[in-house]
């Protein structure tokens, strides 16, 4: 997986060997930088926490699968999102949400079950959805988010809106057949979507190498479409913001899709079910990973060199996070469960308003 086959080109301000040059970076304050790092932080503690309680207390049902080590995918992404901007992604979808803005309460109960949920605790932990923060799930089948993703760039354009949706995915979903027809899609119709693949080298308990054949990179498949694509280092929070910059301008102005795969690592299992997560993967290699790799620790000591940060204002930091995720539990456990009565609503919009549609049952069609 050779970056230098990449086919997106970088502007000239932009310095490969330094992507804190790079305009985008160049603009955050300080205290911009260290709101990063709060993100993930949030983001990892959060996750902790969704562990502990699905494991010790049993409060959590269903599956969970676990965002620890790609914080900085989701917090860089979510950083650049404007008006029109749109996020959607899979079940792996805990980070995205709290990085959009959703509070650690709603998204707590909705992994308890509660009314209090973002989802009134009808979805659980892979059915996480804001649409007032342009955020749309949170999908459960694998790949089924990719169409959707399309449908929602084509609708920006359609509408005249200068936005774009950033769609992601984890490397075992790009070979289902409906990211393939979205992406001929997205280039036939110039839509400005961008598809990101969080490679955390494993499709469940499967090697890349054992589970998708490739040339180059995951991201070189888009080129038979003619879509641009390019490779990122998803432990370099400067990297990300740069590189999906230049992928957003792209969206925004030209209206042209971008496929991109981020290279990650999971700390722990697919989900808290696999029961094989250190036997298809050694446990040197995931302390290696958690050793050298943690974008975390990376973007902290890097903030500590550049001076904004300092190791009190990290532990103040961390530990409102704690604390906060500890809250969101309590929250949690005291909202109220949901009324056999709501089982039938929030399942159409048109029933729920009593429109015409829902009054007639006549959802789509006139004739």
């Amino acid at each position: 997986m050779n970056p230098s086959a990449a086919a997106l080109d970088l502007p000239s301000e932009v310095d490969p060997t330094d992507f804190a040059r790079a305009s985008v970076n160049q603009k955050l304050s300080a205290e911009e930088k260290i709101h990063l790092l709060d993100q993930m932080l949030r983001i990892r503690r959060f996750e902790e926490e969704t562990g502990k309680q699905y494991a010790a207390k049993q409060k959590i049902g269903g599956f969970l699968h676990r965002y620890d080590g790609q914080e900085s995918i989701a917090v860089g992404c979510a950083s650049l999102m404007g008006q029109h901007d749109h996020m959607i992604t899979a079940y792996r979808d805990h980070g995205h949400a709290l990085a959009v803005g959703m509070s650690m309460n709603e998204c707590m109960a909705e992994l308890f079950g509660k009314a209090t949920g973002c989802s009134k605790g009808k979805g659980g932990s892979m059915h996480f959805f804001a649409p007032d923060k342009n955020y749309w799930g949170g999908h459960g089948i694998v790949g089924g988010q990719t169409p959707l993703g399309a449908g929602l760039a084509y609708a920006l354009k359609f509408n005249g809106h200068q936005g774009c949706c950033m769609c992601f995915m984890g490397d075992g979903a790009i070979n289902q057949g409906a990211y393939h027809e979205s992406l001929n899609l997205a280039g036939l119709f110039n839509l400005p979507v961008i598809y990101i693949i969080e490679n955390n080298g494993y499709s469940m308990g499967t090697s890349q190498c054992r589970s998708s054949a490739y040339k180059n990179s995951l991201a070189y498949r888009a080129d038979g479409y003619n879509i641009v694509w390019d490779i990122i280092n998803g432990w370099d929070l400067y990297e990300m913001r740069a590189k999906l910059a230049i992928a957003i301008d792209r969206a925004h102005k030209e209206s042209r899709p971008t496929v991109i795969e981020v290279m990650t690592y999971r700390h722990y299992g697919h989900s808290v079910a696999d029961a094989n997560a250190k036997k298809y993967r050694s446990e040197d290699e995931i302390e290696q990973y958690k050793a050298q790799n943690d974008p975390i620790q990376l973007w902290k000591n890097r903030l500590l060199q550049e001076g904004v940060l300092t190791e009190d204002r990290y532990k103040e930091i961390d530990k409102a996070a704690k604390a906060e995720a500890a809250a969101a539990s309590v929250f949690a456990e005291e909202s109220p469960f949901p009324v056999a009565e709501d089982i039938t609503k929030d399942v159409y919009y048109e029933v729920d308003e009593f429109t015409e549609a829902g009054r007639t049952g006549r959802h789509f069609f006139n004739d």
